[in-house]
């Protein structure tokens, strides 16, 4: 896998980064790399699978986050998500929520580089596909080059070939996975100086990245940008990256956008799929633009229901219209 492909990514976000928000940031974006939601192995192992993990080809490329640090859970799993064709297995060892430290993985194994590296020897040794994984640069009151160095080294002797750096430690106790995102302080400068110490693999940064001038930045020093928060408040802000990037003017507008949304709606809802599972992710999709308020209410009144009526999506190109309308005028 070449580098440009994970040059721009979104991050795996609970609750966000579903197939159906994988489908839609990808009809604005062609270039990034997406990833799923983390999915722990035992939701994986115990479940639906087909529901779980499979997806459409029109999202690739995309990867899919694990959870865990039970070493034959993870193989298990790597070869299963290598049969539903994802690009890439990403361990998650960043994520902060007690209940994560509960079942032992997320951000409290940054304590234990041994088990890390055992984790992700046995899944390189389970799959074809690339494994990677994300990590913060420290927890609770370790926050020091020296540590995280060697954790990435550790890392780095599996042969995992690319790894994605939160630029803040994670508190183990005392705050919530929202206040872990935003009370660390970021710490850009300790990733830079993590990929100078490892110039032979692919470090990308991740953490409040919300421009492309501050994109294009960071690329002088990584290789990579992931973007998570940014992106899913303010899905267009894709077509920036697109054009300023990756210099593709080939982008969908919102009119656009919306008239794939519907149809692939129509197909979702003829599955069984809820109207509100898919577009309660493009709130977001005016965000700054005149008529976001309207396009916010009309989802809000329409389409947030469990029981929301399919014939109400088709009357949203009558909202997005007038919104083009006014974009016009102004």
């Amino acid at each position: 896998m070449s580098k440009k492909m994970r040059m721009i990514s979104m991050a795996p976000m609970m609750d966000c980064t579903d197939r159906h928000d994988r489908f839609f940031l990808r009809l604005i974006s062609k270039n990034i790399f997406l990833y799923s939601e983390m999915i722990a192995t035992g939701a994986i192992l115990n479940g639906d699978k087909k529901k779980i993990l499979d997806f459409s080809e029109f999202e690739k490329p995309v990867a899919l986050q694990l959870g865990g640090s039970n070493l034959n859970e993870l193989s298990e799993c790597c070869k299963i998500v290598e049969d539903f064709g994802y690009d890439e297995i990403n361990l998650n060892l960043g994520c902060p929520s007690k209940k994560v430290q509960k079942n032992k993985f997320g951000a409290c194994l940054i304590k234990e580089p041994d088990l890390v590296a055992d984790c992700l020897s046995k899944m390189i040794h389970s799959t074809r596909l690339p494994v990677t994984a994300k990590t913060r640069i420290g927890f609770d009151d370790v926050e020091n080059f020296e540590y995280l160095n060697s954790f990435i080294e550790k890392i780095k002797k599996t042969g995992v070939k690319t790894i994605i750096l939160h630029a803040r430690k994670a508190i183990l106790k005392g705050l919530s996975p929202k206040e872990n995102l935003r009370i660390p302080k970021l710490n850009y400068p300790m990733v830079y100086d993590i990929k100078k110490a490892n110039p032979e693999i692919e470090i990308i940064i991740n953490g409040a990245i919300t421009n492309t001038k501050d994109i294009k930045q960071h690329l002088t020093k990584v290789d990579g940008v992931m973007i998570g928060r940014a992106i899913y408040q303010s899905p267009y802000f894709l077509a920036d990256i697109e054009r300023e990037i990756f210099n593709n003017n080939k982008i969908l507008s919102r009119e656009e956008i919306v008239e794939e949304l519907v149809e692939y709606v129509d197909k979702e809802v003829q599955k069984g799929t809820r109207v509100n599972q898919i577009m309660r992710h493009t709130v977001g999709l005016y965000h700054g633009q005149k008529g976001a308020s309207k396009w916010k209410r009309y989802l809000s009144d329409n389409m947030m229901a469990r029981d929301s009526d399919f014939q109400k999506v088709k009357h949203i190109l009558e909202v997005v219209q007038n919104n083009e309308k006014l974009a016009l005028v102004n």
